[in-house]
């Protein structure tokens, strides 16, 4: 496959692409440290939906729109079919594997056979033992113009996800996608999948207009809450976004894209007393990095101080709130700034309510040594972020690989 650039002395072509040799210095890592030996779970992976989207069509339940999405499909190729947006997640092309990886070959293996192999290669090469599946694509339905469409693609891909992925490996769980513009599909999505093999949470996209405390979410929070399930709020970002769309650069798109939505959920989440409607439901905040977490903490303590009386369903401070919520790693900021770094963790209590994850295949994708290397966690807190948090919160079953360990309490 080649890779068209500015000129043709510039153009790349790889026909023979291979995920285990592209992150042949992942393994290398992963071998130095012994990584191998020690429980990785990767909270939030990706694959492209739209490199195998046929069958996810196949499962769309109104008739006209899987007529409409595979009309669509071969006129306009996969992404259209979803919702199209700018966007350079790809670097104009010098991320090689965004479009490399389409046409691997994964053993001879096609279809969601080729899905789950390809996923195997990648997480063997970053010594991931176990990775929770999220779509890509589809993270731009929560601000698309017509609510069945997401409602039908959550449908669509979440059965596939359940009958196709999820019982070929243990290895692979997902948090599946909640089509939140509707708040009755929403909660029956949850009470047809709750307690299906692999499934360990849902996700609700964060990137959206639905305030995450309205009434018309309260049964679906007590059933996941009862059910013993996390949800997730997995940030995005959408550079048509009405206040995003006056970043003229990618970059600030989703730097600010990534981080606001989340933190304006968490936010409206604490400030309406969520935590003490649903003491028991744990929620977990996706793929916002860290730094946001301690910079909203301080402005609700500081407001909160002086305007208590708007919040009246409080018992405690909106930080303490916040710490007793779980966080994923990716991107992990503040590379050159250990001591922030160290005291973001130590604000969120990171060693009990943080949890790694890689963002594989995503061009900011995080290795697990971003974690193993920092000089002042211990090694039980790495181990603790790495693996034993999610094997705490998600009830994880992990005897397959590692039969002698138990879930830290």
């Amino acid at each position: 496959m080649k890779i068209f650039s500015s000129a043709p002395e510039f153009d790349l072509e790889n026909p023979d692409f291979n995920t285990s040799r592209h992150l042949a210095n992942a393994r290398m890592q992963a071998e130095r440290r012994g990584l191998d030996k020690v429980l990785v779970v990767d909270v939030d992976a990706h694959h492209y939906e739209t490199d195998n989207l046929l069958p996810i069509i196949d499962f769309i339940e109104d008739p006209v729109l899987r007529q409409s999405a595979l009309n669509m499909y071969q006129y306009k190729g996969a992404a259209s079919v979803i919702y199209d947006q700018p966007g350079m997640q790809d670097v104009g092309g010098r991320i090689h594997r965004y479009q490399y990886r389409k046409h691997e070959n994964v053993d001879g293996l096609v279809g969601t056979e080729r899905d789950i192999g390809q996923a195997m290669r990648w997480m063997d090469a970053l010594a991931v033992d176990y990775a929770c599946l999220f779509p890509t694509p589809m993270l731009f339905l929560g601000l698309h113009p017509q609510v069945d469409i997401e409602v039908n693609m959550a449908k669509a891909y979440n059965r596939w996800m359940v009958e196709e992925v999820l019982p070929r490996t243990d290895r692979l769980k997902s948090m599946l996608y909640l089509p939140f513009n509707d708040p009755q599909a929403t909660y029956e999505m949850v009470k047809k999948y709750a307690g299906k093999k692999g499934v360990i949470g849902f996700m609700v996209v964060s990137t959206r207009y639905k305030p995450i405390h309205h009434n018309d979410y309260v049964k679906t929070y007590a059933l996941l809450e009862e059910a013993g399930l996390p949800i997730a709020f997995h940030a995005s970002y959408h550079w048509n976004d009405q206040l995003i769309s006056q970043a003229n650069k990618f970059i600030t798109a989703h730097a600010l894209g990534f981080t606001f939505f989340n933190a304006l959920h968490c936010a409206n989440w604490v400030t309406n007393a969520m935590p003490e409607k649903f003491p028991r439901l744990k929620v977990i905040w996706v793929e916002s990095g860290l730094s946001w977490i301690p910079w909203l903490m301080q402005r609700l303590d500081h407001d909160y101080r002086m305007r208590s009386s708007e919040c009246p369903g409080l018992k405690q401070l909106p930080s303490d709130y916040m710490r007793q919520m779980y966080y994923t790693t990716q991107p992990m900021e503040a590379v050159n700034n250990r001591e922030a770094l160290e005291l973001t963790f130590k604000m969120i209590n990171a060693e009990t309510q943080l949890m790694y994850s890689s963002d594989y295949p995503h061009w900011d994708m995080d290795l697990p040594t971003v974690i193993w290397d920092l000089p002042f966690l211990s090694e039980q807190a790495k181990r603790r972020i790495l693996g034993l948090n999610a094997v705490e919160v998600f009830n994880l079953d992990v005897s397959d690989r590692y039969p002698d360990l138990t879930a830290p309490r």
